[in-house]
């Protein structure tokens, strides 16, 4: 009678090159994921911001502060109809424009201000806030978005 006898090591080398052809497998036959690109033309495009505040004091007492909108820039489509969903986090309210249209309003701390809207021309357009729009002498800088349009 013979007995077929197979080591440790033997059985964990071909466990191992099954997995790993299961794997391999998985991987080459799964297709195409993709992880960025361009949206479907049906597909409604929400850009998410917030309204953010930075403060500190200087070596003499006097303080700063600086509000901004987060992301500073986005980037959107010529031609498609998006929404800006901002939410107010810092500053009571934000008088904003959106400097080459016609387009403004108020975001509130705490809410949620939706902007539909519809860029027609390529380039550069800001996202302004009126009260914090430019520098006042206390070192703080304009609170500004910039939207790429291409």
């Amino acid at each position: 009678m013979r007995f077929f006898v197979i080591k440790k090591s033997f059985l964990i080398t071909i466990i191992l090159c099954i997995i790993a052809g299961i794997g391999g497998w998985y991987v080459v036959n799964k297709g195409v994921v993709p992880t960025t690109g361009k949206p479907s033309e049906e597909e409604k495009l929400v850009f998410n911001m917030i309204t953010s505040e930075f403060k500190t004091k200087l070596e003499d007492g006097t303080e700063i502060e600086a509000y901004r909108f987060d992301p500073g820039t986005i980037t959107v489509p010529k031609g498609k109809e998006i929404t800006l969903s901002i939410f107010g986090v810092n500053g009571s309210e934000h008088p904003y424009s959106i400097e080459g249209t016609d387009i403004n309003g108020v975001i509130k701390k705490g809410e949620e201000t939706l902007i539909d809207v519809r860029f027609d021309k390529a380039g550069v357009y800001k996202l302004i806030c009126s009260t914090h729009s430019h520098h006042n002498g206390h070192h703080s800088p304009p609170m500004v978005a910039y939207i790429y349009v291409y």
